[in-house]
């Protein structure tokens, strides 16, 4: 996910040449570097080292709206979660390579993501056809109908797969109790070289 939304911005910031009013990759890394230096959450700090001016500069256009800095401060914390939780899993993936483990093709959260991914497939897919049937058109009017059909039947087999899940499931820790750390210090691991 991060990796598509990386490209979509990055082709966004280069066609339009303006590499620093939109946000991608490289505003990325520096709100990471100034999370690590600045510590967890501390936006107004970033913002105000200039050091990480860069971070600034694609809401330089949105400075003179009344709740800027509202809207600024969660956009911020908005990506840093998407950034956090791809660096988590990142994190847990490289630990599960480390220690040869495997997913088991039967379990049933596997179904489940299976099926996840055909109702996001879907329903990108024909994401067009709801605009085109308000506009009255007839004939996509009756495939939105059969797609909205399709999906209902996968989200019914959603549930049932969820029902199969095993109890322990739910009683997982969360991720840094799984890795025996803390936030701050999965990302300042991850957030150094090496």
């Amino acid at each position: 996910e991060l990796h598509t939304l990386w490209q979509n911005e990055e082709r966004a910031a280069i066609a339009s040449g303006k590499l620093n009013e939109i946000w991608h990759r490289r505003h990325d890394y520096w709100l990471l570097a100034g999370i690590v230096l600045h510590g967890y959450a501390r936006w107004t700090d970033i913002q105000n080292d200039g050091a990480f001016g860069v971070i600034n500069e694609p809401f330089k256009g949105e400075a003179s709206k009344g709740n800027f800095l509202e809207m600024k401060n969660k956009f911020l914390a908005r990506r840093f979660k998407l950034l956090e939780q791809a660096l988590v899993i990142e994190e847990q993936l490289r630990r599960a390579a480390y220690l040869n483990m495997s997913q088991d093709p039967s379990h049933p959260a596997m179904a489940l993501n299976t099926r996840f991914a055909e109702v996001e497939c879907l329903a990108e897919s024909h994401q067009h056809l709801s605009k085109e049937s308000l506009a009255g058109n007839k004939p996509a009017n009756a495939v939105l109908h059969k797609v909205l059909n399709q999906l209902e039947e996968l989200l019914s087999d959603m549930k049932a797969d969820v029902t199969r899940l095993p109890a322990t499931l739910s009683r997982i820790p969360p991720i840094a109790a799984r890795l025996q750390m803390s936030e701050r210090s999965i990302l300042s691991r991850l957030a150094s070289k090496g």
